[in-house]
């Protein structure tokens, strides 16, 4: 179990197109870690990880933005404290370190460098599966061979949340069943 002061952190790494399941995915996993008491870290650069940073804003919970640039996002930006690390794709190495598991969505060849980084630093993967994309792929191809971390699949928001639990990152008892 999750102990201590410090709320516990999931990044959300990838890439989905609006309309797309996985976008759907995305936004319905940031509400659900919101309401779990998780932080959610995004960089809110591609429209999936946009998405998730808003539902979970708009479910109350707190959003961690880590940007590229070395300039302060636009006032409507969906984060309550943004990091300008103007590192360029570096950017990657914090995104895979900022959290306690890193959850994949979809995903192009920056998310791929992200899971890499979190697979070197032995941060858990929770791709989604079932949408399409890079994410569907890995866990039957892990980064190598070494075993570094779990790769914990879902495909849906209460099977998220199971993985979650199981990572210890959720405190609070399951909801009651029906």
């Amino acid at each position: 179990m999750f102990t201590g002061f410090r709320r516990p952190q999931v990044c959300v790494l990838g890439s989905a197109e609006p309309g797309s399941k996985a976008f759907e995915q995305a936004g319905g996993a940031g509400e659900r870690l919101a309401r779990l008491g998780i932080t959610v870290v995004s960089g809110c650069g591609s429209p999936a990880t946009r998405v998730a940073a808003q539902r979970a804003q708009a479910a109350g919970g707190l959003v961690v933005s880590i940007v590229t640039s070395d300039a302060m996002p636009a006032p409507d930006w969906p984060a309550a404290v943004v990091i300008p690390c103007g590192m360029g794709d570096a950017r990657n190495l914090l995104m895979a370190l900022a959290g306690d598991a890193c959850l994949v969505i979809g995903g192009r060849a920056g998310t791929i460098s992200e899971v890499c980084l979190a697979w070197l630093h032995r941060r858990p993967l929770l791709p989604l599966v079932g949408c399409g994309g890079w994410s569907d792929r890995l866990p039957d191809n892990p980064p190598d061979e070494r075993q570094n971390a779990p790769i914990l699949p879902w495909d849906s928001v209460d099977a998220l949340e199971a993985q979650l639990r199981s990572l210890g990152l959720v405190d609070l008892p399951p909801p009651p069943a029906g």
